[in-house]
């Protein structure tokens, strides 16, 4: 007969204790340890393992197959497309657009699809997808349950060509005896489906809460355990929702997907730059256009500076967008090589649209607009800046500085300051390149 006893989880990194303790030892979090009944068996099983050992050069590769999804964005986050058999764990904050993302591929694929969901009734999402007015497809089938082994029963007899769960918190096994949302829970009910999906080979995707600090909740496990974790992220002030691969097996963890949030559901961006600059009827200070790149996916954003005198006796730093201490950085830069004098005023910098990137190519496009708010002198509309710059003030060579200039050209800019490429790409361009290598000769070109 199995045995009911009680242990200590942490619910920030999955780490088992017997007692309680204030702090959990293996990731340092305080007050994370919730008591749990665990089940043991007594009686233990030896199985023999199909698998031998064999030299890496005798084994043969395949091309995996991939499912290709109607979603473009979709397809370039994951690699090219939805791999057999794969479990997909895409997390994001309440309300961004993850059902709904989720819904949209339900009801546009051409597959037998299973939409699971523990949080809301058949009729809800009924009412939602009536509301997306999307395709409809007839073999799209919806089950509302929380019990993993009813819902992988069911699975088995339908055995759909995709499967959705909504959510991976709310499941829970019979073999747990802790509530839904728990690590065991999670852990347990994540090993079944995955389980599931490789047998069958039928690709899962799950989705996740997240915590306050933006991490998936449940153990960290989770993530090690999926084949590709999926950011779905953006700011509720702004239409855009930006979707990025945190870990992927089968791809590219620096590409990035780009939707709208409109009445009828999220739209795809097929060219942000264009959507992303405001066109101004007037040229205005503190304004510059950066190219930057997100995985192999080339996207002009605007950056906007104001620079004024501080009127308290500590100089304020705020940036939207993009990392506040690089921007600390920066303007130490320019104090100390190019002579402004920056410390008693206080800088704000913002990335227009609720964009977030962390692309070094940026600084040049940043100083230019603090330079602009600073001096009150408007920067050509026409103008666009890739850099990277140095402590030392150098303008440091930047990665497929072609890809940038070619998108800078096509969306029709007639100069762009780049960083010194020692030497030029063969193709011509209809652009005119400006080199730079120190920030002292950029002031002057720019002004």
């Amino acid at each position: 007969m199995a045995k009911l006893k009680t242990q200590y989880f942490c619910q920030n990194c999955g780490a088992q204790y017997s007692q309680w303790h204030g702090q959990c030892k293996t990731c340092g979090e305080w007050n994370t340890l919730v008591e749990e009944i665990v089940e043991k068996t007594t009686k233990s099983v030896v199985t023999k393992s199909k698998s031998s050992i064999i030299n890496i050069i005798e084994v043969e590769t395949n091309e995996e197959p991939r499912i290709k999804t109607p979603s473009e964005e979709l397809d370039r986050v994951l690699g090219g497309g939805i791999v057999l058999g794969s479990v997909t764990l895409i997390g994001g904050e309440p309300g961004i657009g993850k059902s709904t993302l989720l819904l949209q591929l339900a009801l546009k694929m051409k597959k037998k699809i299973l939409y699971v969901s523990g949080e809301e009734s058949a009729s809800q999402i009924k009412m939602r997808a009536d509301r997306l007015a999307e395709v409809k497809n007839p073999n799209c089938f919806l089950f509302t349950e929380t019990n993993v082994e009813k819902i992988l029963h069911e699975a088995k007899k339908l055995m759909p060509d995709f499967m959705i769960i909504d959510s991976i918190q709310t499941l829970q096994s019979q073999l747990i005896e802790s509530s839904p949302g728990t690590v065991s829970q999670i852990r347990e009910c994540s090993n079944e489906i995955i389980k599931f999906a490789k047998e069958n080979n039928i690709p899962v995707f799950l989705v996740g809460h997240i915590t306050k600090d933006g991490q998936i909740a449940g153990p960290k496990v989770l993530e090690h355990m999926v084949d590709v974790v999926l950011n779905f992220d953006g700011d509720r002030n702004h239409l855009f929702r930006l979707l990025r691969a945190n870990k992927n097996r089968f791809g590219s963890t620096s590409e990035i997907g780009i939707y709208e949030m409109i009445s009828s559901g999220l739209k795809e961006i097929k060219n942000p730059s264009e959507i992303l600059i405001t066109k101004k009827s007037e040229e205005l200070s503190g304004n510059s256009v950066a190219v930057t790149l997100e995985g192999n996916r080339p996207m002009l954003l605007e950056i906007q500076a104001l620079v004024s005198t501080a009127v308290y006796g500590t100089p304020q730093r705020s940036s939207t967008g993009f990392d506040a201490k690089r921007l600390n950085m920066l303007l130490a830069v320019l104090e100390k090589r190019a002579g402004f004098q920056l410390g008693s005023k206080d800088v704000f910098l913002n990335i227009t649209g609720g964009i977030k990137t962390d692309d070094p190519a940026l600084d040049l496009a940043v100083v230019a607009s603090i330079l602009s708010s600073n001096e009150d002198i408007a920067i050509s509309e026409h103008y666009c800046f890739a850099g990277e710059i140095g402590l030392s003030g150098e303008i440091r060579p930047i990665a497929q500085a072609e890809q940038r200039i070619t998108e800078a050209e096509k969306l029709g800019y007639e100069k762009i300051f780049i960083s010194n490429l020692n030497k030029l790409p063969k193709k011509k361009f209809g652009i005119k390149i400006e080199e730079i290598s120190k920030i002292e000769d950029f002031v002057e070109l720019l002004f």
